[in-house]
């Protein structure tokens, strides 16, 4: 029997996604939506595509990147999420095709935020117990 506690998902999870971002990034560029919050899409960015260990489902991590008003473009995306998954579809060869849902990406904000803090540190350059 396998042991999988493993901490991280697995090299198939990783490659589905990464196809997963490429086919999703691709139909975004090439528009055709119904929802008007989705006619300016080019400055939003799929910074990564996270399938779960049977591949059925997947969540799309997306950003704006001109700071656009990404109250209004995930539901848009959410809703439209079955083009998404018609194109997945079309272009790969997975047994499911799995289901998208989006989210905000906000690990460049905890960065900044965590970057922020370790600014804000006090240091003492001059260490006493080293002279």
């Amino acid at each position: 029997m396998k042991n999988n506690h493993s901490k991280g998902p697995s090299q198939r999870q990783l490659r589905a996604g990464e196809l997963l971002r490429q086919i999703i990034s691709e139909t975004m560029q090439r528009g055709h939506f119904h929802s008007e919050a989705l006619m300016n899409i080019s400055a939003v960015t799929v910074s990564e595509v996270r399938c779960s260990p049977d591949l059925k489902n997947a969540t799309a991590y997306v950003m704006s990147l001109g700071g656009g008003d990404m109250d209004k473009i995930l539901p848009a995306l959410n809703e439209e999420s079955y083009m998404f998954q018609k194109e997945i579809g079309r272009n790969s060869s997975m047994k499911f095709t799995p289901r998208v849902r989006f989210k905000n990406d906000e690990s460049f904000d905890e960065a900044r935020r965590i970057e922020d803090i370790l600014k804000s540190v006090n240091i003492p350059k001059d260490n006493p117990e080293d002279e």
